[in-house]
């Protein structure tokens, strides 16, 4: 028969072995047995308010009012319940479920199903868990393993992560790993190398090392110490890439800033303007202000408002120079369009067209439109036509040839 136990209120007693529930007074302290010391409860301990466990304690389940402190490790097969309190475990915490109204601090490895705090969770060794959710800040020293995290507030972890989901409301940092979906509605920051499926952040990302992944959406600025491989990014404001890049495509609405290069099979549109020091190569390239690159290479068109500026050139099928823009290096496509008061070096393309008032060095094309107020300061070589209108200035007569130079 089991035999239940009651400790009464601001007592102190020690036991060994419970078989039944039980019943612990408030203020009172409990003591194990053996060594290492610690109490086995077949059933579930019930604690009124503040009670402290001066050892382990293994139990079927526990429910609390107020604080309870365990000194060593604590096991609970079930479910632990604390109310209008805190828990604290100075060892290692298993347990299938964990409801704590207030704060839980595990100072070594926490092993559970799922746990719903109101404050804050820190553990100090290793989290394994299926489902977290805190409602204002959970710190991480050891690995952290889950399936879901959801923080109201901030969410730190020191150690490599192993996260299916990670949802914060304010700010979370993480040491590297493998998160598969970061959605932060403040700032988000990886110290090291990072595998993700999607990051979606209100304000600023920060990365580390060498990450791979796949979309990121942020609404400030991403800022990447490293390399960064990915699949679509939408920036509201900054991106900057310390090394390469490579992926489908990238929307940014101020300013691209590349150390090394930058690879995608998609589009670059950028409202601002684009810094790399390495070459750029897309599908489409979209620019409403200037790319400074050390070449650009497009499969389809390149669009740039105002300033291209590399050293191996540009090459395109299509590439259009907007209105008062500025081109150094040379340009080779299939069809150029250099815009009204805009400057060129050399152009090779099947088609060229000079809007008025535009500036050429040389222009090599097999179809060549010149529009008013223009002026080449150098050749013209043209294979089929050259159409122009008043007062355009040549500093050589431009000349029919059987083949282009290259």
């Amino acid at each position: 028969m089991p035999q239940d136990v009651e400790v009464p209120s601001k007592s102190t007693r020690s036991l060994g072995a419970v078989d039944g529930d039980l019943a612990i007074g408030e203020g009172a302290i409990v003591k194990g047995e053996g060594a290492p010391s610690r109490i086995n409860v077949s059933g579930n301990v019930k604690c009124d308010e503040n009670c402290v466990f001066e050892c382990s304690l293994s139990a079927g389940g526990l429910e609390a009012r107020g604080d309870v402190d365990v000194h060593g490790d604590l096991t609970v097969k079930d479910q632990v319940r604390v109310t209008d309190g805190s828990l604290s475990v100075a060892g290692t915490m298993r347990a299938h479920i964990v409801d704590v109204e207030e704060s839980l601090t595990v100072e070594k490895d926490l092993e559970v199903d799922q746990v719903d705090v109101g404050n804050s969770v820190v553990v100090k060794g290793n989290t394994r868990a299926r489902d977290i959710d805190v409602g204002g800040r959970f710190s991480g020293e050891g690995e952290v393993e889950a399936e879901a995290i959801d923080v109201g507030g901030s969410l730190t972890f020191q150690s490599k992560a192993r996260v299916e989901k990670i949802g914060v409301g304010g700010s979370a940092q993480v040491a590297g790993g493998r998160v598969s979906s970061v959605d932060v509605g403040g700032s988000f920051v990886s110290i090291d190398s990072l595998e993700f499926n999607s990051i979606d952040v209100g304000g600023a990302v920060r990365l580390a090392g060498k990450n791979m992944g796949g979309d990121i959406d942020v609404g400030g600025s991403c800022k990447v110490q490293g390399d960064l491989e990915f699949g679509k990014i939408d920036v509201g404001g900054v991106i900057e890439i310390s090394g390469s890049g490579k992926g489908s495509s990238l929307d940014v609405g101020g300013v691209v800033k590349v150390d090394g290069s930058l690879h995608l099979s998609g589009t670059v549109d950028v409202g601002g303007r684009v810094e790399m020091k390495g070459d750029l190569t897309a599908h489409d390239v979209d620019v409403g202000g200037s790319v400074k690159a050390k070449s650009i290479t497009a499969a389809a068109e390149v669009d740039v408002g105002g300033l291209i500026n590399t050293i191996a050139g540009v090459s395109a099928s299509s590439v259009r120079i907007g209105r008062r823009g500025e081109v150094t290096g040379p340009v080779h496509a299939e069809v150029v369009l250099i815009g009204g008061r805009a400057r060129v070096e050399d152009v090779h393309a099947k088609r060229i067209t000079m809007e008025e008032g535009a500036r050429a060095r040389n222009l090599y094309g097999e179809n060549i439109g010149i529009e008013s107020d223009c002026s080449v300061s150098g050749e013209i070589q043209f294979t089929q036509s050259l159409r122009t209108e008043r007062n355009v200035s040549f500093a050589k007569a431009p000349v029919k040839v059987e083949k282009l130079p290259q």
